[in-house]
């Protein structure tokens, strides 16, 4: 058995709270003063603060006519006829990109070879030369048909009005967009743990609920972020469909500027309304990431609502218990 050593008389003498000559010895500790962060942060602050006077103060910007086109009625048309375009190029675009993506990683050369083939076309040829193929599809195929390949045609029709502006819009941008949602999807496939889909092969589950209940929730976790940078990004390419006279947003903004010749604060209209709906889908793949993190973070971080709800509690607790006594009674 062993037992403590009994103190030395030199640290029994010491009084008690007397760490000795070793405690008043140590050095002051002193937080570090950051002067050239605090000198790029006035800095900052300075430049906003000059852009900000700038815009309010600058009569070059016609804010009085900004203000009067904001939420006219043909701007808001227009951002109606946007934002049908990124949801049915998006619709479109992904439910194609997920199936060229599954015949990228399958084990037939052909279906592997035609989908690497369709990746490689669509992300080589411009955005703008696609659409304007596709508009002039009546002029590349004036009909048609369906029978026999290389035979006779049982039923065919013509392609004049087959394809309209908005239609060779659509089907550009959903195509265009396959591609690069393939590539997107294909990574966030190989993300996943190749042992789980072979124990879940060995238990006997079927290939489409493994791609259901497994391999999609998770590669949804690394394909989110990419696929809302592609979203947006189409959000905002479909302003180059103004080339075939729709009316998109920004197409309509040049209309109007064109006729008045307000250039800037047109623009800024068009800027304003980008920004906002942007955000907005920024919101909504912030709670979708969110959801799909909850197999990863079980205790995921507090929302930006959440945060504003327990700050309203605290302010209206503090605040209560700073109220003088003759208004509690």
């Amino acid at each position: 058995m062993t037992s403590a050593a009994p103190p030395s008389p030199k640290a029994a003498a010491l009084p008690a709270g007397d760490a000795g000559p070793r405690a008043a010895a140590e050095p002051k500790v002193v937080p570090a003063r950051h002067y050239w962060r605090w000198a790029a942060g006035a800095a900052v602050l300075v430049l906003a603060a000059q852009f900000a006077h700038g815009l309010v103060t600058n009569p070059a910007w016609e804010w009085e006519v900004f203000f009067r086109y904001l939420t006219a009625d043909s701007v808001l048309r227009a951002v109606w006829v946007t934002l049908q375009l990124t949801v049915y190029g998006t619709a479109l675009g992904f439910a194609l990109g997920l199936v060229v993506a599954l015949m990228r990683l399958s084990r037939s050369p052909l279906l592997s070879g035609a989908a690497w083939l369709y990746v490689w076309a669509f992300r080589s040829i411009p955005l703008i030369v696609q659409l304007l193929f596709w508009f002039n599809l009546a002029y590349l195929y004036e009909e048609l048909g369906i029978g026999v390949p290389f035979g006779p045609v049982v039923w065919s029709f013509g392609t004049m009005h087959l394809v309209g502006a908005m239609s060779a819009a659509v089907i550009g941008l959903a195509l265009h967009q396959a591609a690069y949602a393939a590539e997107i999807l294909r990574g966030g496939f190989l993300a996943v743990e190749p042992g789980q889909l072979e124990a879940a092969a060995a238990l006997g589950i079927p290939r489409h609920r493994q791609l259901r209940r497994i391999v999609l929730p998770q590669a949804m976790r690394s394909v989110l972020p990419n696929a809302a940078n592609e979203i947006v990004s189409l959000f905002k390419g479909t302003s180059i469909v103004s080339v075939m006279a729709i009316g998109e947003l920004f197409y309509q903004v040049q209309v109007i500027y064109g006729r008045n010749g307000r250039v800037v604060p047109l623009l800024m209209v068009a800027t304003v309304w980008y920004i906002v709906l942007t955000t907005l889908l920024s919101v909504v793949q912030y709670y979708v990431e969110r959801h799909f993190a909850r197999g990863a973070d079980r205790t995921p971080p507090p929302t930006p609502l959440q945060r504003a709800r327990a700050f309203a509690r605290a302010f209206k607790a503090s605040s209560h218990h700073l109220t003088p006594l003759w208004e509690k009674r």
